[in-house]
């Protein structure tokens, strides 16, 4: 597999080295430089596999050159060893593709497992690794549980002090041994200027292995897209031709996939990008002018990005498959309209947390009668434990993944948006 840079086509990378390097020269994202396309015949043989053995196959269509087909199935067996993703009807036409049923109740368990295997398949025994990464909630945990305890793999990751859940910063925060955390006074965008500060420092890169597992890695986005055709297996062949998918928007990397598995031959009819107060890709949309405001702290923490990664991504997608952009619909959910999304969900029998809420509210205003509407549940609402019981008025029973780590210290260091601080805590720590 051939992964191109986007801020720099000269640069060329196989998927090993794409995973590895994380970003390309001048912080370029890696992008495949070939897409293959499944015909009909194709998915109808793809729908009928098993979910493992399904992902296998489209994954191999990528780095077939690289890993034995009998490889990489052992990899993502590995990777995806929880309860697969489930379809719960909500009412009429619309139900919720939940992907909360990892070991840190969040989709992102999909893509940081299958990284970690991947790396670990290839990391040479004495070589020492260092993942640094940014996290808006989940991507932390994820990342924290998939390689804790590997061998020579040290990770660290920077959140926003404050501005993620109490349970989601213990989900990651107290794990210890070769899992550090870093609470970083300022917003997720000031902890993501952090880690591409670093990416491009060489000192860094050469003497601690740096790479990341951010959704700008392009081994998570693509363990991504094998969710997408679960979720088309699951539905009724009637409405095949009718799919409508809303998704949650902060990084925009399950945008990106959704979008792949379309390019790759999956008829989705379209997708919603749902964006809560940080709205810069709606504006940019409907003005074409691309001006991302400070962030703003909201409910749906995770989605708390004013400047989404993956979005030259989405771009350059649109561009190679000769999309117009313009039929991509994206719009923004203030938290008040959250808070009644959740109360009217409860009402009629569904628990949702404010991220699936805003998806499911931006479904529901554009899905049309014929259609087959999708929201995405990316995490359990017990991860947002104090947000949706003062909404709801109600006690929720934790998981046993949360509760059992509710009273264990927080093992997080603190520091200001400083990178030389940052720099010298890499050196001398990892």
């Amino acid at each position: 597999m051939k992964l191109y840079n986007l801020k720099d086509i000269n640069e060329e990378v196989n998927f090993l080295n794409a995973i590895k390097y994380g970003l390309g020269k001048k912080q370029g994202l890696f992008f495949p430089k070939y897409l293959p396309k499944f015909t009909p015949e194709t998915l109808k043989k793809l729908i009928q596999m098993d979910f493992i053995t399904r992902s296998t196959h489209i994954l191999s269509h990528f780095i077939s050159d690289e890993i034995s087909f009998v490889d990489l199935k052992k990899q993502i067996k590995k990777a995806f060893s929880f309860t697969k993703p489930i379809i719960v009807h909500v009412k009429k036409n619309i139900s919720c593709l939940e992907l909360f049923h990892g070991p840190t109740l969040a989709f992102k368990d999909f893509g940081a497992r299958f990284m970690a295997q991947m790396l670990s398949y290839w990391k040479k025994e004495n070589s020492i690794m260092t993942i640094l990464t940014a996290t808006s909630g989940d991507t932390g945990a994820a990342v924290a549980h998939a390689f804790y305890r590997m061998n020579n793999i040290r990770v660290v990751i920077l959140y926003p002090k404050g501005r993620i859940s109490t349970l989601q910063e213990k989900l990651f925060c107290t794990l210890g041994e070769n899992i550090h955390t870093i609470a970083i006074d300022g917003s997720f965008d000031d902890c993501q200027y952090l880690v591409k500060k670093s990416f491009n420092d060489k000192k860094l890169k050469k003497n601690i292995g740096l790479n990341s597992a951010n959704s700008i890695n392009i081994s998570r986005l693509l363990a991504q897209i094998c969710y997408y055709f679960e979720a088309f297996a699951l539905i009724p062949t009637d409405f095949h031709k009718n799919i409508v998918i809303s998704i949650p928007c902060g990084n925009f990397g399950n945008l990106t996939a959704g979008l792949i598995a379309k390019s790759l031959g999956l008829p989705i009819k379209s997708f919603i990008a749902a964006t809560n107060a940080n709205d810069t890709v709606p504006r940019f949309l409907k003005n074409g002018k691309w001006k991302p405001n400070k962030t703003i702290s909201t409910i749906s923490n995770a989605m708390d990005i004013s400047q989404p990664n993956n979005w030259p991504r989405v771009e350059e997608l649109f561009k190679r498959k000769k999309w117009n952009l313009k039929t991509l619909k994206s719009y923004s959910v203030s938290d008040k309209e959250t808070e009644r999304a959740i109360k009217k969900l409860y009402k009629i029998g569904y628990l949702s947390e404010p991220h699936a809420a805003i998806a499911y509210t931006i479904l529901k205003k554009n899905i049309k009668k014929e259609d087959f509407g999708l929201f995405l549940g990316t995490a359990h609402p017990s991860k947002f434990q104090d947000t949706v019981e003062k909404i709801l008025k109600i006690s929720l029973k934790l998981p046993i993944s949360l509760k059992s780590r509710v009273n264990l210290k927080n093992l997080s260091y603190h520091m200001k948006p400083d990178f030389l601080k940052l720099k010298e805590f890499l050196l001398k720590k990892i």
